[in-house]
């Protein structure tokens, strides 16, 4: 069996892996059309190129079933629990830079701060009888940040849409989300809480700590990793074959 590679099958994404791959002497190309998930490599031989959304490989690399994978740091980390013993970074893509933020609306002065936060949170319960509203994608890693940072009161709810809309839908009190350049949270009258973001993020290749391999296709990712550039040999594998 061929060494799998998962990349985004679509957008800017795919198309900065594919760039970042080629100026390293190997070629990632879609065959077929744009609603087929099917691609080629060049460069190497024995790599079979697997385009998935950005969040299906998290899965797929926890899962064993691509041994690479390019998707944002904040995906590994949402996606999986105890990340580290299931893949590991290889290298940094250097696009794809956002960070995970916790933003409120701009017309609250007084909060600037996590401690802020917390008494603003006690506030709004007190006042309201129910516990602030979060609005975020990202529960796990929220979660320990909001524990880390000694906030209570408060309630994360799940945002499958923009989630920066939902304050003025009344739907939540703050938000938390990926933001790149934060237009999008001003345009809402969000701001950035002035503490480290919850994580930063870019775009990422790991290699699966699970997916079964074998003698040749330890020699594939060898060959694959000496041309871009990195040092794998004697690193933790997955299950032999």
């Amino acid at each position: 069996m061929n060494v799998k590679l998962g990349v985004p099958s679509k957008g800017r994404l795919m198309d900065k892996t594919f760039e970042w791959f080629g100026t390293r002497g190997i070629t990632l190309s879609r065959t077929g059309s744009e609603r087929e998930y099917a691609g080629a490599v060049e460069g190497v031989g024995g790599i079979d190129l697997v385009l998935l959304s950005a969040g299906e490989i998290p899965r797929e690399l926890a899962a064993g079933r691509i041994h690479l994978g390019v998707t944002g740091t904040d995906l590994i980390r949402e996606k999986l629990v105890q990340w580290d013993q299931k893949v590991e970074p290889l290298a940094e893509l250097g696009f794809g830079f956002a960070d995970l933020i916790v933003a409120v609306p701009q017309a609250w002065v007084d909060v600037d701060t996590l401690d802020d936060l917390d008494a603003a949170a006690a506030a709004f319960r007190a006042a309201h009888g129910f516990r602030l509203r979060i609005a975020t994608k990202y529960h796990r890693l929220v979660r320990d940040y909001l524990r880390n940072g000694g906030v209570a009161d408060y309630q994360l709810i799940d945002s499958q849409g923009a989630t920066e809309g939902t304050v003025k839908n009344l739907t939540a009190e703050a938000v938390a989300d990926i933001t790149s350049s934060g237009e999008t949270l001003r345009a809402n009258h969000l701001k950035i809480l002035s503490e480290e973001p919850v994580l930063r993020s870019q775009a990422t290749l790991f290699r699966s700590r699970t997916a079964p391999h074998d003698d040749v296709q330890d020699a594939v990712l060898n060959a694959l990793c000496d041309r871009i550039g990195l040092d794998v040999r004697n690193r933790r594998m997955g299950r032999r074959s």
